[in-house]
């Protein structure tokens, strides 16, 4: 039987929450010159109110000049990826240099490419999930002391989420050590599928149920609003920035 066709409908969205100023990044590039070829980033940045903003701006600058000579007929995209990622750590790692700060950096990015191949990568605890309908395909495993422990069976997702260690890295972009670089490829994306890249100001407040039935249910730029404002409500007060990436893929009818 012939996969359906599809079209690809998308949104990004971004709120600095409760915040004082917005450290997170996100963009969603289309490749000019091949039609169905895109890349989504995000990066929470951290490290001071300049430092970590310094951080995602640099990976966001780093995302678009790669992408802009990638050409998915002759080029690795994982091999992009894994150089968008290791070179933004060099220039984070520099400007921690030039400027007496500490930048750093998470990082998430999802290449598609036009025959519905895709490809991710992540470094940190920004997510991507992956779903068909309202059931969760796979996501990434976050690098953190918390995910550590869950590994081992000493603690839960559930317990994970409360944990007072939950915002401890054991790997970013711009830290003394290189980056780890988790990546994961996806044969064809198919109707019905759902990409979303997310900061953890957005994740931190939803289960994976939660997620699959908003996104099943809403348009991504609905799904975007929705998800920032039930965030923003269940923070009390005390959320993170927020920012968040949703790629759709919708049946066409025939």
């Amino acid at each position: 039987m012939k996969p359906k066709a599809y079209r690809i409908s998308a949104s990004t969205g971004i709120h600095k929450g409760d915040r004082d100023y917005q450290q997170d990044q996100v963009i969603l590039i289309s490749q000019p010159r091949v039609k169905g070829c895109l890349l989504a980033v995000l990066a929470d940045g951290m490290g001071g109110r300049s430092g970590g903003r310094k951080a995602s701006d640099q990976v966001m600058l780093t995302a678009r000049q790669l992408f802009e000579r990638y050409d998915p007929a002759t080029d690795d995209p994982q091999a992009t990826l894994k150089q968008l990622l290791s070179e933004a750590h060099t220039v984070i790692r520099l400007t921690a240099i030039s400027a007496e700060q500490e930048p750093h950096s998470t990082i998430v990015a999802f290449l598609v490419n036009p025959g519905g191949d895709c490809y991710w990568i992540h470094a940190g605890d920004s997510r991507i999930y992956h779903f068909q309908g309202t059931r969760l395909i796979k996501r990434t495993l976050d690098h953190s002391y918390v995910q550590m422990l869950v590994d081992r069976g000493e603690i839960t997702e559930e317990e994970a989420n409360k944990h007072p260690k939950s915002n401890i890295l054991m790997g970013c972009l711009g830290s003394e050590n290189a980056p780890p670089m988790t990546l994961h490829f996806i044969p064809k994306m198919r109707a019905g599928d759902t990409l979303m890249a997310c900061s953890d100001g957005v994740w931190h407040y939803f289960t994976d149920a939660e997620l699959g039935n908003v996104l099943a249910a809403l348009a991504p730029r609905e799904a975007t609003e929705f998800l920032i404002d039930k965030a923003r409500e269940r923070a009390q007060g005390g959320g993170d920035n927020l920012s968040l990436v949703i790629v759709k893929f919708e049946a066409m009818d025939t």
